[in-house]
């Protein structure tokens, strides 16, 4: 039978991702707006964005934070186009967004690469990284709900540098910031902001490239971090390199602010944590539906993709429904992906809602398959 409770929040899109419980966009602090992002309050408002970002993750001292155009894929290709060349690279794909990085390391800045690669549900043999030379990878395969289970296959005395893509991780996975040097994120997901603006954070390490190194290729206006040899700072405390979006700011540090008055990046990891476990209870329970990830401690608490017995058109219909219904949107796969559902469980869905949508899961699945 159709189940009567539905989730409060429907919202359970992998990007943009849903907002925190008790958003309200009337109690956004909205006095940047209208003003120059280099005036003294909207530069002020970009710099408390960098230095509350460094403060809630904990970042060790001397990583740097900025706010860069682009969302998460301009963070990453800032890094890439400024970084890459001075050694070898390695880089890991199981997904489509690492895919991305490999494709344009070999097409674009056209470097010779070590692939490590690996279909969708699976992570490339971590053994074989040569950390001798420079180390692309995504923490969170977004895609594929693949994530690497920990820092431990990455050494502390590693001679390249380590770019981490965690646009779906960070705020909600532990992470080792000492073993990475670039790390990458967006304010959609975890936080529920807004798109369009990437955040790019820099070990010492990775500023000692910077300033030690120039690629041979020409070097885009939006890419470029360093002047006369050094570093621009500027951009790490809040002097962007392009006009940001102050709506969108101000949502993000409204966002920052909830993650510090429910107690901190401890508390939103453990919020993504209790949100993947009534999934894994309800897949521990249905003989029809498996997790993507082929491992528990590869298995993804933000962006949660599943296997369903049933045919690409099936899985259509379930989406449909559900929609339909007005009890879970946008949970399709990843278009590249294996057909299934992809169910966001970051920190601002609420655990809930996640249980009222499960029975939904059943009806649709029994509504979809009858006929066949």
């Amino acid at each position: 039978m159709q189940p009567q409770v539905k989730p409060r929040n429907p919202n359970f899109s992998s990007g943009p991702c849903s907002k925190r419980p008790g958003y309200d966009l009337t109690k956004l602090d909205v006095s940047t707006l209208g003003r120059s992002h280099r005036s003294t309050i909207g530069k002020a408002a970009l710099q408390r964005a960098c230095e509350d970002t460094a403060a809630i993750l904990g970042l060790p001292d001397g990583y740097r934070v900025g706010v860069v155009p682009g969302s998460d894929t301009g963070a990453v290709e800032m890094a890439m186009w400024s970084l890459l060349g001075a050694r070898a690279v390695d880089i890991l794909q199981w997904e489509s967004f690492g895919k991305g990085w490999l494709s344009d390391a070999t097409k674009e800045l056209k470097l010779v690469v070590n692939a490590h690669e690996a279909d969708y549900g699976l992570l490339p043999d971590l053994s074989k990284v040569n950390f001798e030379n420079d180390v692309i990878f995504t923490w969170n395969g977004t895609t594929s709900g693949v994530k690497v289970p920990n820092g431990d296959w990455i050494p502390d005395n590693r001679a390249g540098l380590t770019i981490c893509d965690a646009t779906s991780a960070v705020f909600a996975m532990e992470m080792p910031w000492e073993k990475l040097d670039v790390i990458t994120f967006s304010w959609q997901k975890v936080l529920g902001g807004e798109g369009a603006h990437g955040m790019l954070i820099l070990s010492p390490r990775a500023v000692e490239r910077l300033e030690t190194y120039k690629p041979s290729w020409p070097m885009p206006k939006l890419f470029r971090m360093t002047s006369g040899g050094k570093l621009s700072e500027g951009i790490f405390k809040g002097d962007t390199i392009n006009t940001p979006s102050m709506l969108a700011v101000a949502d993000y540090l409204d966002a920052l602010d909830w993650v510090k008055a429910i107690g901190g990046v401890k508390e939103t990891i453990a919020r993504s944590n209790a949100n993947l476990a009534v999934l894994e209870k309800f897949v521990a329970e249905t003989s029809w539906i498996n997790f993507l990830p082929q491992t528990p401690e590869t298995r993804s608490n933000t962006s949660v993709c599943l296997t369903l017995d049933a045919t690409p058109e099936q899985v259509k219909t379930m989406v449909k429904l559900l929609d339909k219904e007005g009890v879970a949107y946008d949970i399709g796969a990843y278009r590249d992906a294996p057909a299934g559902l992809r169910i966001w469980c970051g920190a601002t869905v609420e655990q809930a809602d996640l249980d009222a949508l499960m029975p939904w899961l059943n009806w649709a699945y029994q509504e979809a398959t009858k006929a066949a």
